[in-house]
Protein backbone atom coordinates (compact mmCIF):
# COMPACT_ATOMS: atom_id res chain seq x y z
CA UNK A 1 0.00 0.00 0.00
CA UNK A 2 1.36 3.66 -0.84
CA UNK A 3 1.46 6.61 1.79
CA UNK A 4 -1.58 8.38 2.17
CA UNK A 5 -2.04 11.47 0.10
CA UNK A 6 -3.23 14.70 2.15
CA UNK A 7 -5.18 17.29 0.67
CA UNK A 8 -5.80 21.33 1.97
CA UNK A 9 -9.54 23.23 1.27
CA UNK A 10 -9.72 26.60 1.92
CA UNK A 11 -12.43 29.10 2.14
CA UNK A 12 -11.68 32.65 2.27
CA UNK A 13 -15.30 34.68 2.68
CA UNK A 14 -15.59 38.47 3.59
CA UNK A 15 -16.92 36.69 7.24
CA UNK A 16 -15.29 34.14 7.80
CA UNK A 17 -12.10 31.80 6.60
CA UNK A 18 -12.14 28.31 7.10
CA UNK A 19 -9.90 24.82 6.04
CA UNK A 20 -10.06 21.82 5.78
CA UNK A 21 -7.40 18.98 5.70
CA UNK A 22 -9.10 16.09 3.33
CA UNK A 23 -7.04 12.11 2.76
CA UNK A 24 -7.15 10.87 -1.09
CA UNK A 25 -10.90 9.48 -0.19
CA UNK A 26 -11.86 12.67 1.25
CA UNK A 27 -12.55 12.14 4.49
CA UNK A 28 -12.35 15.30 6.13
CA UNK A 29 -9.10 14.67 8.98
CA UNK A 30 -8.74 18.23 10.23
CA UNK A 31 -10.68 21.71 9.84
CA UNK A 32 -10.20 25.26 11.64
CA UNK A 33 -11.72 28.32 11.20
CA UNK A 34 -11.08 31.78 11.64
CA UNK A 35 -12.89 35.76 11.38
CA UNK A 36 -11.67 37.23 8.06
CA UNK A 37 -9.76 39.95 9.72
CA UNK A 38 -10.56 43.81 8.62
CA UNK A 39 -7.20 44.77 7.86
CA UNK A 40 -5.03 46.82 8.29
CA UNK A 41 -3.77 45.31 4.74
CA UNK A 42 -4.64 42.07 3.10
CA UNK A 43 -1.28 40.56 4.22
CA UNK A 44 -3.24 40.35 7.60
CA UNK A 45 -6.23 38.10 5.30
CA UNK A 46 -3.23 36.44 4.31
CA UNK A 47 -1.76 35.03 7.85
CA UNK A 48 -5.12 34.31 8.83
CA UNK A 49 -5.34 32.06 5.74
CA UNK A 50 -2.53 30.64 6.60
CA UNK A 51 -3.50 30.13 10.35
CA UNK A 52 -6.35 27.72 9.94
CA UNK A 53 -4.06 25.84 7.32
CA UNK A 54 -1.85 25.24 9.96
CA UNK A 55 -4.45 24.75 12.48
CA UNK A 56 -6.31 21.96 10.04
CA UNK A 57 -3.19 20.29 9.35
CA UNK A 58 -2.31 20.41 13.06
CA UNK A 59 -5.69 18.77 13.88
CA UNK A 60 -5.55 16.13 11.46
CA UNK A 61 -1.91 14.99 12.54
CA UNK A 62 0.12 15.84 9.79
CA UNK A 63 3.43 18.62 9.14
CA UNK A 64 1.90 21.27 6.19
CA UNK A 65 4.36 20.07 3.81
CA UNK A 66 2.70 16.51 3.69
CA UNK A 67 0.05 18.26 1.66
CA UNK A 68 0.17 17.44 -1.81
CA UNK A 69 -1.86 19.95 -3.39
CA UNK A 70 -4.15 22.99 -1.89
CA UNK A 71 -7.82 24.17 -3.86
CA UNK A 72 -8.80 27.83 -2.65
CA UNK A 73 -12.54 29.55 -2.99
CA UNK A 74 -12.61 32.79 -2.80
CA UNK A 75 -14.74 36.39 -2.54
CA UNK A 76 -13.53 38.45 -5.48
CA UNK A 77 -12.85 39.96 -7.68
CA UNK A 78 -9.36 38.19 -8.34
CA UNK A 79 -6.09 38.56 -10.28
CA UNK A 80 -5.64 34.58 -11.26
CA UNK A 81 -2.18 35.48 -12.79
CA UNK A 82 -1.15 36.97 -9.12
CA UNK A 83 -2.79 34.20 -7.25
CA UNK A 84 -4.31 36.95 -5.45
CA UNK A 85 -7.52 38.67 -4.57
CA UNK A 86 -7.60 42.46 -5.87
CA UNK A 87 -9.98 44.93 -4.31
CA UNK A 88 -12.43 43.19 -2.51
CA UNK A 89 -15.90 44.44 -2.63
CA UNK A 90 -16.68 43.26 0.87
CA UNK A 91 -13.87 44.34 2.41
CA UNK A 92 -12.26 47.52 3.74
CA UNK A 93 -10.76 49.79 1.38
CA UNK A 94 -7.38 49.40 2.96
CA UNK A 95 -7.22 46.03 1.98
CA UNK A 96 -6.41 46.52 -1.80
CA UNK A 97 -4.48 42.90 -2.13
CA UNK A 98 -4.52 39.50 -0.75
CA UNK A 99 -2.23 37.06 -1.74
CA UNK A 100 -3.16 32.93 -1.37
CA UNK A 101 -1.16 31.02 -4.10
CA UNK A 102 2.46 32.33 -3.76
CA UNK A 103 2.04 32.41 0.22
CA UNK A 104 0.15 29.15 0.80
CA UNK A 105 3.08 27.18 -1.78
CA UNK A 106 5.14 28.31 0.18
CA UNK A 107 3.72 26.60 3.49
CA UNK A 108 2.97 23.35 1.92
CA UNK A 109 5.91 23.10 0.00
CA UNK A 110 3.56 22.40 -3.45
CA UNK A 111 3.09 23.99 -6.39
CA UNK A 112 -0.63 22.35 -6.59
CA UNK A 113 -2.31 25.43 -5.69
CA UNK A 114 -5.61 26.02 -7.32
CA UNK A 115 -7.25 29.11 -6.89
CA UNK A 116 -11.17 29.91 -7.53
CA UNK A 117 -13.46 32.16 -7.29
CA UNK A 118 -16.00 31.06 -4.57
CA UNK A 119 -18.84 30.07 -6.90
CA UNK A 120 -16.62 27.57 -9.19
CA UNK A 121 -15.13 26.40 -5.96
CA UNK A 122 -18.81 25.41 -5.28
CA UNK A 123 -19.30 23.95 -9.00
CA UNK A 124 -16.54 21.86 -8.49
CA UNK A 125 -17.71 20.51 -5.26
CA UNK A 126 -20.99 19.95 -6.48
CA UNK A 127 -19.73 18.07 -9.42
CA UNK A 128 -17.08 15.51 -7.49
CA UNK A 129 -20.00 14.99 -4.84
CA UNK A 130 -22.92 14.44 -7.56
CA UNK A 131 -23.78 10.76 -8.21
CA UNK A 132 -23.48 11.14 -11.96
CA UNK A 133 -20.10 13.48 -11.91
CA UNK A 134 -21.60 15.48 -14.66
CA UNK A 135 -19.64 17.67 -17.46
CA UNK A 136 -22.29 20.61 -18.06
CA UNK A 137 -23.80 21.64 -14.14
CA UNK A 138 -24.13 24.94 -12.56
CA UNK A 139 -23.61 26.34 -9.10
CA UNK A 140 -26.00 29.54 -8.06
CA UNK A 141 -25.24 31.10 -5.08
CA UNK A 142 -28.24 33.15 -3.89
CA UNK A 143 -26.94 34.70 -0.57
CA UNK A 144 -25.70 38.52 0.30
CA UNK A 145 -24.78 38.59 -3.54
CA UNK A 146 -25.42 36.36 -6.54
CA UNK A 147 -23.19 34.43 -8.48
CA UNK A 148 -22.86 31.01 -10.38
CA UNK A 149 -19.93 28.37 -11.05
CA UNK A 150 -20.13 27.35 -14.57
CA UNK A 151 -19.22 23.70 -15.74
CA UNK A 152 -19.73 23.12 -19.89
CA UNK A 153 -18.16 20.18 -21.78
CA UNK A 154 -16.18 19.28 -18.26
CA UNK A 155 -14.42 22.49 -18.33
CA UNK A 156 -14.99 24.93 -15.28
CA UNK A 157 -15.26 28.25 -16.77
CA UNK A 158 -12.66 30.98 -15.15
CA UNK A 159 -12.17 33.22 -17.63
CA UNK A 160 -8.62 35.14 -17.93
CA UNK A 161 -8.93 37.09 -14.78
CA UNK A 162 -10.77 34.06 -12.78
CA UNK A 163 -14.69 36.30 -13.04
CA UNK A 164 -16.32 34.70 -15.25
CA UNK A 165 -19.86 33.17 -14.70
CA UNK A 166 -21.17 36.55 -12.90
CA UNK A 167 -24.20 35.85 -13.26
CA UNK A 168 -25.91 38.24 -10.73
CA UNK A 169 -25.03 41.25 -12.89
CA UNK A 170 -27.28 39.94 -15.88
CA UNK A 171 -29.15 42.87 -16.93
CA UNK A 172 -33.06 41.35 -16.45
CA UNK A 173 -34.72 44.68 -15.95
CA UNK A 174 -34.58 47.04 -19.18
CA UNK A 175 -36.17 49.55 -17.35
CA UNK A 176 -33.80 49.37 -14.51
CA UNK A 177 -36.46 49.92 -11.54
CA UNK A 178 -33.59 48.88 -8.92
CA UNK A 179 -30.27 49.74 -8.99
CA UNK A 180 -27.34 47.08 -7.83
CA UNK A 181 -24.92 47.82 -5.67
CA UNK A 182 -22.20 47.75 -8.57
CA UNK A 183 -24.03 50.99 -9.56
CA UNK A 184 -25.37 49.58 -12.27
CA UNK A 185 -29.27 49.00 -13.12
CA UNK A 186 -31.95 46.28 -13.83
CA UNK A 187 -29.43 43.65 -12.74
CA UNK A 188 -30.62 40.15 -10.84
CA UNK A 189 -28.13 41.07 -8.31
CA UNK A 190 -30.19 44.59 -7.30
CA UNK A 191 -33.46 42.40 -6.68
CA UNK A 192 -33.11 39.16 -5.75
CA UNK A 193 -29.77 39.13 -3.26
CA UNK A 194 -30.13 38.55 0.50
CA UNK A 195 -29.05 42.46 1.08
CA UNK A 196 -30.93 43.70 -1.66
CA UNK A 197 -34.10 41.89 -0.95
CA UNK A 198 -35.36 44.41 1.97
CA UNK A 199 -35.00 47.47 -0.45
CA UNK A 200 -36.62 46.18 -3.15
CA UNK A 201 -39.32 45.18 -1.00
CA UNK A 202 -39.41 49.35 -0.22
CA UNK A 203 -39.24 50.34 -3.36
CA UNK A 204 -42.05 47.99 -4.22
CA UNK A 205 -44.04 49.87 -0.92
CA UNK A 206 -43.21 53.26 -1.73
CA UNK A 207 -45.00 52.78 -5.20
CA UNK A 208 -48.48 51.11 -3.75
CA UNK A 209 -48.43 51.53 0.65
CA UNK A 210 -50.74 48.78 1.05
CA UNK A 211 -51.24 47.62 4.48
CA UNK A 212 -48.80 45.22 5.46
CA UNK A 213 -47.52 43.75 8.75
CA UNK A 214 -43.92 43.92 6.81
CA UNK A 215 -41.58 46.30 9.16
CA UNK A 216 -40.83 48.72 5.85
CA UNK A 217 -39.64 51.55 8.10
CA UNK A 218 -37.26 49.79 10.29
CA UNK A 219 -33.72 49.70 9.69
CA UNK A 220 -33.33 46.73 10.72
CA UNK A 221 -35.94 45.59 8.05
CA UNK A 222 -34.29 41.81 6.50
CA UNK A 223 -35.09 39.78 3.72
CA UNK A 224 -35.68 37.29 6.75
CA UNK A 225 -39.16 39.31 7.83
CA UNK A 226 -40.04 38.98 4.35
CA UNK A 227 -39.93 34.99 3.95
CA UNK A 228 -41.36 34.54 7.64
CA UNK A 229 -44.64 36.63 6.63
CA UNK A 230 -44.86 34.55 3.74
CA UNK A 231 -48.41 33.48 3.20
CA UNK A 232 -50.08 35.44 6.13
CA UNK A 233 -49.05 38.53 4.86
CA UNK A 234 -50.44 39.70 1.21
CA UNK A 235 -47.56 42.00 0.50
CA UNK A 236 -44.92 39.47 1.54
CA UNK A 237 -46.69 37.01 -0.92
CA UNK A 238 -46.17 39.91 -3.73
CA UNK A 239 -42.85 40.48 -3.27
CA UNK A 240 -41.86 36.13 -2.72
CA UNK A 241 -43.51 36.31 -6.04
CA UNK A 242 -41.77 38.75 -7.70
CA UNK A 243 -38.57 37.80 -6.28
CA UNK A 244 -39.76 34.00 -8.23
CA UNK A 245 -40.32 36.00 -11.31
CA UNK A 246 -36.84 37.75 -11.96
CA UNK A 247 -34.97 34.94 -10.25
CA UNK A 248 -36.73 32.23 -12.98
CA UNK A 249 -35.68 34.92 -15.82
CA UNK A 250 -32.21 34.67 -14.44
CA UNK A 251 -31.63 30.75 -14.61
CA UNK A 252 -33.57 30.53 -17.55
CA UNK A 253 -30.74 32.92 -19.20
CA UNK A 254 -28.01 30.71 -17.45
CA UNK A 255 -29.84 27.46 -19.19
CA UNK A 256 -29.64 29.54 -22.84
CA UNK A 257 -25.91 30.60 -22.40
CA UNK A 258 -24.54 27.31 -20.81
CA UNK A 259 -27.54 24.29 -21.49
CA UNK A 260 -26.20 22.55 -17.79
CA UNK A 261 -27.86 19.42 -16.96
CA UNK A 262 -28.18 20.87 -13.25
CA UNK A 263 -28.49 23.62 -11.64
CA UNK A 264 -27.36 23.04 -7.63
CA UNK A 265 -28.63 26.30 -5.48
CA UNK A 266 -27.02 27.49 -2.49
CA UNK A 267 -26.47 30.75 -0.31
CA UNK A 268 -28.27 31.43 2.77
CA UNK A 269 -31.69 32.45 1.17
CA UNK A 270 -32.26 29.55 -0.98
CA UNK A 271 -30.94 27.13 2.08
CA UNK A 272 -33.07 29.28 4.44
CA UNK A 273 -36.12 28.99 2.42
CA UNK A 274 -36.07 26.25 -0.34
CA UNK A 275 -39.44 26.09 -1.21
CA UNK A 276 -40.32 29.66 -1.63
CA UNK A 277 -37.16 30.31 -3.45
CA UNK A 278 -36.94 27.09 -5.76
CA UNK A 279 -40.54 26.14 -6.64
CA UNK A 280 -41.37 29.53 -8.30
CA UNK A 281 -37.88 29.27 -10.83
CA UNK A 282 -39.28 25.23 -11.71
CA UNK A 283 -42.66 25.90 -12.09
CA UNK A 284 -41.63 29.07 -14.63
CA UNK A 285 -39.10 27.11 -16.09
CA UNK A 286 -41.42 25.48 -19.29
CA UNK A 287 -42.78 28.98 -20.28
CA UNK A 288 -39.56 30.58 -20.42
CA UNK A 289 -36.85 28.29 -21.85
CA UNK A 290 -36.88 27.40 -25.40
CA UNK A 291 -34.23 24.52 -25.12
CA UNK A 292 -33.41 21.51 -22.48
CA UNK A 293 -35.21 22.40 -18.90
CA UNK A 294 -32.53 21.33 -16.31
CA UNK A 295 -32.88 19.61 -12.70
CA UNK A 296 -32.99 22.08 -10.35
CA UNK A 297 -31.67 21.47 -7.09
CA UNK A 298 -31.00 22.79 -3.75
CA UNK A 299 -27.25 22.05 -2.86
CA UNK A 300 -26.71 18.94 -1.24
CA UNK A 301 -23.69 20.45 0.69
CA UNK A 302 -25.14 23.64 2.67
CA UNK A 303 -22.90 26.14 3.87
CA UNK A 304 -19.42 23.42 3.10
CA UNK A 305 -19.81 24.12 -0.63
CA UNK A 306 -17.47 26.04 -0.99
CA UNK A 307 -14.63 24.36 1.28
CA UNK A 308 -16.04 21.00 -0.40
CA UNK A 309 -15.26 22.38 -3.50
CA UNK A 310 -11.74 23.62 -2.25
CA UNK A 311 -10.45 20.39 -1.39
CA UNK A 312 -12.08 18.82 -4.20
CA UNK A 313 -9.90 20.95 -6.65
CA UNK A 314 -6.99 20.18 -4.82
CA UNK A 315 -7.97 16.40 -5.35
CA UNK A 316 -8.85 16.26 -9.35
CA UNK A 317 -6.92 19.03 -10.12
CA UNK A 318 -8.88 22.10 -10.37
CA UNK A 319 -11.61 20.09 -12.20
CA UNK A 320 -13.90 17.99 -9.59
CA UNK A 321 -13.58 15.58 -12.21
CA UNK A 322 -13.62 12.19 -10.48
CA UNK A 323 -11.85 10.01 -13.43
CA UNK A 324 -8.93 12.39 -12.62
CA UNK A 325 -8.26 10.68 -9.18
Amino acid sequence: MGTMAYYVGVDLGATNVRSVVGDDEGTILGEARDNTPRGPTGIAVTEAVLGVVREACAEAGIDPSDAVAAGIGAIGPLDLAEGAVENPANLPDTIDRIPLTGPLSVLLETDEVYLHNDTNAGVIGERFHSDRNPDDMVYLTISSGIGAGVCVDGHVLAGWDGNAGEVGHLTLDPNGFMTCGCGHNGHWEGYCSGNNIPKYARELHEEDPVDTALPVSDPDFSAVDVFEHAGEDEFADHIISQLGHWNAMGVANIVHAYAPLIIYVGGAVALNNPDLVLEPIREQMSEMVMSNIPEIQLTTLGDEVVVEGALASAMTGGTGDRSRL
